[in-house]
């Protein structure tokens, strides 16, 4: 492992087995909302990764470390791809895992990246955009009948309001709990059959679902979603502080980016968002920031709709910016992920690599700029400011 963040290595991603531990419940069981009100910790870390000129890949782990990012999957947007899994990552920290958004694949990527179910200890999603929700049920449904694991924390946007946002909406745009409640009606008939023969137990018996709404001070609503704020903690344990932000992501609300403030370091996970202050003000003197990216020039050479390049103009991150957003908030190292285009025939990891090294040049930005891969491991530990 690098003491510092510019030293150099040779470049492989090996997924590791991380160390079996049973997931500790931080509360009752059951639904509730949370709206925990908090400031965000800082604790400074440094990362061991490549470094390259203005960007770099995550180096294997070697040894044990008390704190592991992996990038289960990498692409943008809900379309499937060969190429990449849908959006999702897991954070390990002291042999306990936590996963950021369940895009396509979360679950068999969690397995195949050596992680073990008996070390879940929450799920965090940072919005329920179908590409960053549509594989989160599958952790308790498919552990239902196993018993993989027996309890976990999820953590996810509350509901929108009452207000609908379109007219044909069939009602309240529910949040994290009433979508683990459809969803667990949806496959009450499997449940029922195993139950029947005394297989399993319900889905929804292993999961605590809190839902984060934002402080009452914030002055956030549709109409305001994204009002420039102080970071809140949403769960503070013995391993782990998480706070977050509300970010801009269109008609999305509530959006949030997460940080975890570790013993071991500290990562910032933007989920889908527009550039604003708000993630600058939670990723400050972060040693990891996981930050979305989109290419618009490349998406216009691809003749897309305009309505459709408006739209990713206005809610997602280019990757021109990056760079000025690493150099804002002081981090260490930027980790690109959930990419779009995530296809390699519309724009090569070389290209992605480039657009990088750009945008960190022109922001004067001197630390390692990562493309993120699927199954790659980032180990994070303490260093020097």
């Amino acid at each position: 492992m690098c003491d510092s963040l510019e030293a150099a290595t040779t470049s492989c991603c090996v997924p590791g087995l991380a160390p079996a531990a049973t997931a500790t419940p931080a509360g009752p069981r059951g639904i509730s909302r949370r709206a925990a009100l908090g400031a965000s910790a800082s604790v400074l870390t440094a990362a061991s990764l490549l470094a390259g000129e203005g960007t770099a890949q995550a180096a294997p782990a070697t040894g044990s470390s008390g704190l592991t990012v992996t990038l289960l999957g990498t692409n943008g947007g809900p379309p499937p791809l060969s190429a990449r899994f849908g959006i999702s990552s897991a954070l390990t920290v002291n042999g306990k895992t936590y996963v950021i958004d369940c895009g396509r694949g979360s679950i068999s990527q969690f397995v195949r990246a050596g992680l073990t179910l008996p070390t879940l200890a929450g799920i965090f999603l940072t919005h329920l955009h179908s590409d960053h929700t549509v594989d989160y049920f599958s952790y308790p449904l498919l552990s239902a009948t196993t018993g993989a694991f027996t309890s976990t924390e999820v953590y996810g946007p509350g509901p929108a309001g009452e207000q609908s946002l379109v007219p044909t909406a069939p009602g309240p745009v529910p949040g994290i709990a009433g979508l683990t409640l459809l969803a667990n009606q949806a496959f009450a008939a499997s449940t029922t059959f195993f139950k029947a023969e005394n297989v399993g137990k319900d889905p929804v018996s292993l999961v605590n679902v809190h839902e984060v709404m934002p402080p009452a001070g914030a002055g956030a609503s549709l109409a305001t979603p994204a009002p420039v704020m102080t970071p809140f903690t949403v769960l503070e344990n013995s391993d782990v502080k998480v706070t977050a932000v509300l970010v801009p992501h269109g008609a999305v609300f509530p959006a949030y980016s997460y940080r975890f403030d570790t013993d071991h370091g500290s990562v910032v996970f933007s989920g889908d968002t527009a550039p604003n202050p708000n993630i600058i003000t939670l990723a400050h003197h972060a040693d990891l920031l996981v930050h979305e990216a989109v290419d618009l020039a490349v998406y216009e050479g691809l003749g897309l709709p305009p309505a459709l390049l408006a739209h990713l103009r206005a809610v997602h991150t280019d990757v021109t910016v990056l760079g000025q957003i690493a150099q804002s908030a002081g981090v260490r190292a930027l980790v690109a992920t959930h990419l779009g285009p995530g296809d390699p025939s519309q724009l090569s990891d070389d290209g992605w690599r480039q657009a990088l090294r750009d945008s960190a040049r022109e922001a004067r930005f001197h630390g390692p700029m990562i493309l993120g891969e699927d199954l790659m491991k980032i180990p994070v530990r303490r260093g020097r400011r």
